[in-house]
């Protein structure tokens, strides 16, 4: 009898603009002046390609987050932008960032069932429901819906999307040219819903795509968040300090999902890592503190008082924290709101400290030293029950990737735990994940 092959660690590339690191715009590395340019966007697909990496990743939002004043922000639309990035790599899967607060199931089901058939079957929906009242305020409401309500809506919205990507069965596509039958209307199947916040009538006007539909991907680590990613997720992109942290979270994901049916290998789980590479620890860390130098204060006060729900315009950058509202007082995202939180009280730091912190991953880990210690550190996170698998997000772009790639990813290669090459053609297949049956499949029928 054969052993089961060794478990191997799942790694996406999560590409923003310039880089992660807040002050990477400045950096002498970075192009800030190439976030509108689709050749520099391929350049970094084809880098994640080249790396064996599972998949490249493009977060987004409905409103102009931050400052543009002091930070490179803004840039395309990331399912238009996935779509010419299919066109010039053939296997690394493509994941998108799309609200379920203020898009619509039909629309958004055509977009991604399009994007799967465009790249052969590559297509991943990172599912949010949108955190800032900046964009609601961009679609005629003064206020945020309220966080329960935002993920009732969520639920709602994924139940119509998968009815209407199983609309057409998989054989649905007869092609009879002789008898005149393109499809077998007997296995098109209208998505028929009326429910509390969606009547949606019709089958998709899109054929069943190569994955079926796409991979579900989630981010959100609060109570409702978590009970959504046990009903839906296949993949989990969180943010997490520490082991134990990463360790207790891990756990208590993974518990929720037989109470849906599912089994921990239905669900993975990929932790933010923002890795500063250098050929030495002391490079590296010259790297970090070079970043933390080129920082603007006043924007990472803003990014800080977006995260922690409370104005902090004025305050002294070398005092403590303000007094803070509760988690169960915050209507945008809960689980990060608290992490920060923590973090600062856990090592007593300064408002000029903390922004210094997150520069680099807003509340993600980030980790400096040689690609051996960054291997280490995702090597115990990925054996000691923290994570399937590593959300990249490189500080500076494009040096950051290509240096993980060409340094990090050989040292994984050599410990057997990444690929050497490519197994599967779908981003399930690099996942591991199954194809989602069609729910009609098997149903008894008249012959045609």
């Amino acid at each position: 009898m054969t052993s089961a092959a060794p478990r191997q660690l799942h790694l996406n590339a999560f590409l923003m603009n310039a880089g992660h690191h807040d002050a990477a715009w400045r950096h002498p590395d970075s192009s800030p002046e190439r976030v509108t340019d689709l050749a520099y966007f391929q350049e970094l697909a084809r880098t994640a390609e080249r790396g064996k990496l599972d998949s490249i990743f493009f977060a987004d939002g409905l409103a102009l987050w931050g400052q543009a004043r002091y930070n490179a922000l803004g840039g395309f639309e990331p399912l238009t932008l996935l779509s010419a990035l299919a066109a010039v790599t053939e296997r690394v899967g493509l994941i998108a960032t799309a609200s379920t607060t203020f898009n619509e199931p039909f629309h958004l089901a055509r977009k991604f069932a399009s994007l799967d058939h465009i790249s052969g079957g590559r297509a991943g929906w990172n599912i949010v429901t949108s955190g800032t009242v900046d964009e609601a305020r961009n679609f005629g409401r003064e206020e945020h819906l309220e966080h329960r309500l935002r993920y009732e809506r969520a639920d709602e919205f994924l139940d119509v999307a998968t009815k209407l990507w199983d609309s057409w069965e998989d054989d649905a596509i007869v092609l009879d040219k002789e008898r005149g039958v393109y499809a077998d209307t007997d296995r098109l199947h209208p998505a028929a819903h009326r429910g509390a916040h969606f009547g949606v009538r019709g089958a998709l006007n899109v054929p069943r795509s190569p994955q079926g539909h796409p991979l579900l991907v989630q981010a959100g680590s609060s109570e409702d968040g978590k009970e959504f990613a046990a009903r839906y997720a296949e993949a989990v992109f969180t943010a997490q300090q520490t082991l134990g942290d990463a360790q207790t979270f891990y756990k208590d994901l993974k518990s929720r999902l037989a109470r849906h049916g599912r089994s921990g290998s239905d669900l993975l789980i990929l932790p933010g890592i923002c890795p500063i590479i250098g050929s030495t620890e002391a490079e590296a860390r010259a790297l970090e503190q070079e970043l933390t130098d080129l920082q603007i204060p006043e924007y990472g006060l803003a990014q800080l008082s977006g995260m922690l729900g409370t104005d902090l315009t004025g305050l002294p950058l070398d005092g403590p924290l303000p007094e803070l509202p509760e988690e169960r007082d915050i209507n945008g995202n809960k689980s990060r709101f608290t992490l920060v939180a923590e973090l600062a009280r856990r090592d007593g730091l300064t408002l000029r400290q903390l922004i210094a912190r997150l520069g680099g991953g807003r509340g993600h880990r980030v980790v400096a030293g040689t690609p051996e210690q960054i291997a280490d550190q995702l090597q115990e996170w990925f054996t000691r029950g923290a994570a399937d698998g590593f959300n990249i997000m490189a500080p500076i772009l494009p040096t950051g990737l290509t240096h993980f790639v060409d340094q990090v990813v050989p040292e994984l290669q050599s410990r057997g735990l990444f690929r050497t090459e490519y197994t599967g053609r779908t981003l399930r297949e690099h996942y591991g994940l199954p194809r989602p049956a069609n729910r009609y499949a098997g149903e008894a029928r008249l012959p045609a």
